[in-house]
């Protein structure tokens, strides 16, 4: 388990990946509240490696935004191995690959919690980041795409084997989208399942 991961995730609550809201403004914000770890909005994997400006607006940070992780979405192992060396160059902490985001323009690329439907290439994506980097890499899954395929627990061990350092679960399929309570009953299962850290996400109170 990498040290900084670790350290953090002892002080309690981390602020997820927030498309529209954890902004720079937003994270310090939490931080000033006790958040021990924040990530950034996802960002497009392409957007990054096409060198988009608003792309790399996601990325803007200070020397009290810290430590942060930076979320990155795609379809393609190579781009998304890109795409990771460019973020790292930029001194985040960690890498965080999203498999769990539910939203119709992101499934459609092939990205987010569709991947939850395609082991294979979850796995590969995974491992192509995991090399293209030194710093950690972490993966966030939902329970699975509907009720009637519930794999967070393959897909965690799936992770793991990849090399991902840690492991975000949201105890909601992709088919509920934000709808209805997470589940943390899977979070427990894939928590027995695997070894590596597991961040338990959905319905905090």
């Amino acid at each position: 388990m990498n040290n900084i991961i670790e350290a953090v995730a002892k002080k309690g609550a981390l602020l997820a990946p927030l498309a529209g809201i954890s902004d720079l403004p937003f994270r310090l914000i939490a931080r000033s509240q006790g958040c021990s770890l924040a990530y950034t909005e996802m960002i497009s994997s392409n957007g990054l490696v096409r060198n988009t400006r608003k792309t790399y607006e996601y990325l803007q940070t200070c020397p009290e935004d810290r430590p942060l992780g930076a979320q990155i979405f795609g379809a393609d192992p190579q781009v998304m191995a890109g795409a990771a060396r460019i973020v790292a160059d930029t001194g985040v902490d960690l890498i965080d690959i999203n498999m769990g985001c539910p939203v119709k323009k992101v499934i459609k690329t092939g990205a987010g919690a569709i991947l939850m439907k395609d082991p294979d290439l979850a796995a590969r994506i995974i491992k192509a980041v995991k090399k293209a980097v030194i710093i950690p890499v972490t993966v966030k899954i939902r329970s699975g795409w509907n009720q009637s395929s519930i794999n967070a627990v393959q897909i965690a061990k799936i992770a793991e084997d990849s090399g991902a350092d840690a492991i975000t679960i949201h105890g909601r399929t992709a088919d509920q989208g934000y709808s209805g309570h997470a589940d943390w009953k899977i979070i427990a299962e894939v928590k027995k399942a695997v070894k590596t850290l597991v961040i338990g996400n959905g319905d905090i109170r």
